[in-house]
């Protein structure tokens, strides 16, 4: 019996040398989970006795359990790296459709823009509009715009705010009369083919109006240099707030293409003031651009996957979304940083990054190994001496084996 009992602590002690090689050499290796050696001993039963007072048959590795720690977060200054800071699991599409799951997330795009792991699986998502919204709820591989530019859009809508100055006189009543530009800003709109349209909007005051007994400051509003004529009137009460309009204006611009000619724009002044101090502008903006071609890309917190072009303008080409499982012990190893679903780990739960259990993203950088090489290396000199104990007990069963039979 205790050849055998010897013989079973060196097979444990050998299988947790295993383990405890494959933590050191996957110290280094990205979102790599460490394992540990479980022991269970082997217990010797008598065939109809109550209670067994025989003694051990020894030891057996009873599970290799995995380590689902978190690791350190490294950065790498790649856009396309990316790390999870807290639970789950990017979700892949292996080469053979079948689906799989990995912390590593050192992603690449191939020539199709296709984003996949070292290991050619795709990695999945959910499709967003531009604005970053899911489209979706259906796993699709995640594809990049890295060859097609962004096309033109039209200018449908600006946005200004401003204070004009209260202390501002009639510029009628003033010798000579205030010019048409003493208030004015301007801004850049472009038509459908993102052709630049300049937009200038000058803002003369004028006789205060009067209704039901009540006084208006009132202001012309001449868009595109046409001093002939006001586009509208703005009208500001006691307190310095605008009375009207109370929506938006629609300007008319012509295109410098005679083929695009003259296209509506809506002007929002809502947020205009007439207080006492100098005339200012707060913001200014518009929604056209130009075409443009993509200069980078980056992974937000939240995962979505945001695509800049050189026009100025960034766009959601896509969202990265995390699995979890109810028993994460019960995934299975396939290689390559990758784990598959099995019935012990249960269904993939999926969820977006930075809510819930999920954990939040970081770009540009990497999950490193949990493994943390001084304890295994303590851990390897406490396995080796227990392997030197085994074969010891081997040893010295054999010198007694050895006394029996040279008895005389």
């Amino acid at each position: 019996m205790s050849f055998q009992t010897g013989l079973s602590g060196l097979n444990a002690s050998s299988r947790s040398l295993d383990v405890i090689g494959n933590n050191i050499a996957n110290a280094n290796t990205t979102g790599m989970k460490a394992s540990r050696t479980e022991f269970s001993d082997l217990v010797a039963a008598s065939l109809g006795a109550a209670k067994s007072v025989n003694a051990g048959l020894g030891v057996m590795v009873s599970a290799v359990s995995q380590q689902f720690s978190q690791g350190s977060i490294s950065s790498t200054g790649n856009n396309l790296d990316v790390a999870i800071n807290g639970g789950g699991f990017f979700q892949l599409k292996q080469p053979d459709d079948t689906l799989a799951y990995t912390r590593d997330g050192s992603f690449k795009l191939d020539k199709d823009g296709f984003l996949k792991t070292n290991g050619n699986a795709n990695v999945m998502g959910y499709p967003t509009d531009a604005t970053g919204k899911a489209s979706s709820s259906t796993l699709e591989k995640l594809q990049l715009p890295t060859n097609s530019p962004i096309g033109a859009s039209q200018t449908t809508q600006i946005n200004a705010a401003f204070n004009l100055d209260a202390r501002a006189k009639v510029a009628a009543d003033v010798t000579p009369p205030t010019p048409t530009t003493t208030y004015s800003t301007s801004l850049v709109a472009y038509d459908s083919q993102g052709v630049e349209v300049p937009v200038t909007l000058n803002f003369v005051k004028i006789t205060p109006t009067t209704v039901n007994g009540v006084s208006f400051d009132t202001w012309d509003v001449f868009a595109n240099n046409d001093t002939a004529t006001a586009n509208f009137k703005m009208t500001f009460d006691a307190n310095g707030k605008l009375t009207s309009p109370t929506g938006t204006t629609s300007l008319t611009l012509t295109s410098p293409n005679p083929s695009v000619g003259q296209f509506p724009v809506n002007l929002d002044v809502s947020k205009a003031t007439q207080y006492g101090t100098s005339f200012a502008v707060s913001d200014l903006t518009q929604d056209g651009y130009t075409s443009g071609d993509l200069t980078g890309m980056s992974i937000g917190d939240d995962g979505v996957i945001s695509a800049r072009y050189s026009n100025g303008q960034t766009q959601s080409k896509g969202k990265l979304v995390l699995a979890d499982f109810r028993n994460t012990q019960g995934l299975m190893p396939l290689g390559g940083n990758a784990w598959s679903a099995t019935l012990a780990s249960g269904e993939a739960v999926q969820g977006s990054p930075g809510t819930g259990k999920f954990g939040a993203l970081r770009s540009g950088a990497l999950e490193d190994s949990n493994v943390d090489l001084t304890s295994e290396l303590v851990n390897m000199m406490t396995a080796q001496r227990a392997y030197q104990a085994n074969a010891q007990t081997i040893k010295t069963q054999d010198q007694v084996m050895s006394t029996l039979v040279n008895l005389r």
